[in-house]
């Protein structure tokens, strides 16, 4: 008996609507009627200006600061649930709160494992993301969850640049394995940036693990927030003798001072993509769109397709 499939409806998020109605035309059809009702307290009521009972409704909304952005998609998902949707699925490009996947110090919240349990309690059967974090975040779910990777999308523009000493790097411990799966790609060496900090966003001191003479260096990294990390690296490599670098970040936060710090900087050129939007321009930031993998990833889950097939980089 042939596979039934359900009627795709994609909504979007206020905090999202640029990437939607890319996903949208990537995906071939028109992003659903959704309306965000404000009252003059700040209060908001999402409402869907059109039937779901039946379909497969897919919510698309990052969920970076302001808090609203994740109110209001548990609040899409809820109207989902009560007006009959067949399944919902949360498009989250970006998953905030993320950074808070462990209790790593006394008395703290794991924010990534609450926003994890909201998701679920407000309805969604599945859950589809890019660049956790951590990858492990995946078990704070008990609905499936797609994890994408932004690699399929960083690493032909990479080739692109054609550079002779290509060289990975991490700008910490933590993101060595990201940088290893990375290096594969081009059979390149991997260095790390061994990084100690004061506090909070506040580095006091790093040193250069690995030799960078006379080498093309890519920094890689899934946030980029205040970008002192990356600016601190990059200085550091380039005063070790490297001939340029640049740095790969899926999420741009980029709060505080980050773009004149990025602008300040040794890089080249600072990579990312279209999970957040980003506040302002800059002649360092390059961003590469995610719709039409996202696209792809929307068709797979409804035609009942392999997502991992949409991790192969030629």
């Amino acid at each position: 008996m042939p596979l039934q499939f359900n009627t795709v409806k994609l909504f979007a998020g206020s905090g999202s609507m640029d990437l939607s109605k890319h996903i949208a035309a990537s995906y071939g059809q028109e992003l659903g009627d959704v309306v965000l009702s404000r009252f003059s307290d700040g209060e908001f009521q999402p409402h869907f200006n059109e039937s779901i009972r039946g379909c497969d409704v897919f919510l698309i909304q990052s969920t970076n600061q302001p808090t609203d952005n994740l109110m209001e998609l548990l609040m899409m998902i809820d109207a989902a649930r009560r007006a009959s949707a067949h399944y919902i699925i949360a498009v989250i490009p970006y998953f905030g709160l993320a950074r808070q996947d462990r209790k790593d110090k006394p008395r703290v919240a794991i924010g990534s494992k609450l926003v994890a349990n909201l998701l679920v309690a407000a309805g969604i059967n599945r859950i589809m993301t890019m660049d956790l974090h951590a990858a492990q975040i995946q078990a704070f779910f008990d609905v499936p969850v797609d994890h994408l990777d932004a690699s399929i999308i960083f690493v032909p523009y990479i080739k692109s640049l054609g550079l002779g000493n290509l060289t990975i790097a991490s700008p910490d411990m933590g993101g060595s394995y990201r940088a290893r799966s990375f290096a594969k790609f081009f059979n390149a060496e991997v260095v790390i940036c061994d990084k100690r900090r004061k506090r909070a966003n506040e580095i006091e001191s790093m040193t250069i693990i690995g030799d960078v003479t006379d080498q093309d260096i890519v920094l890689i990294d899934d946030i980029c927030d205040t970008a002192g990390t990356l600016a601190k690296a990059a200085g550091l490599i380039m005063e070790r003798g490297a001939r340029s670098v640049r740095a790969v970040c899926t999420h741009p936060v980029l709060s505080g001072k980050a773009y004149e710090t990025i602008e300040a900087s040794a890089l080249t050129e600072l990579i990312v993509t279209d999970t957040i939007p980003l506040k302002h321009s800059s002649p360092k930031i390059r961003v590469l769109t995610t719709a039409e993998l996202f696209a792809k990833a929307i068709s797979n889950v409804n035609e009942h397709g392999s997502i991992s097939q949409l991790f192969r980089v030629d």
